[in-house]
């Protein structure tokens, strides 16, 4: 494998599991009484928080609901992924 086709790869992989992590903190936003304070809570609104912020400074909450700007972040990464998914096809063969 070509060190441009392992870049390519991990960068996918990388996408693929950023994707999951943000779709596990829009789902968890549905529990109010979580306490985003807790260590694994914590470390995961770290994670993703400066990226869904991104896109909440871009369209803003409606109605207090916030389901608009971590959906489009999430199509945003699933574009990038399929993005780098072809790519890596065309280097593997």
């Amino acid at each position: 494998m070509s060190p441009v086709a392992l870049l390519i790869t991990t960068l996918a992989t990388f996408l693929n599991i950023y994707m999951v992590l943000l779709i596990i903190r829009f789902l968890l936003s549905w529990f109010p009484n979580l306490n985003w304070y807790d260590p694994p809570l914590s470390i995961l609104s770290q994670l993703t928080d400066p990226y869904i912020n991104f896109f909440r400074s871009i369209i803003p909450p409606i109605g207090g609901i916030d389901f608009i700007s971590p959906t489009i972040a999430i199509l945003v990464l699933q574009l990038a992924a399929g993005f780098l998914t072809g790519l890596q096809r065309q280097f593997l063969y």
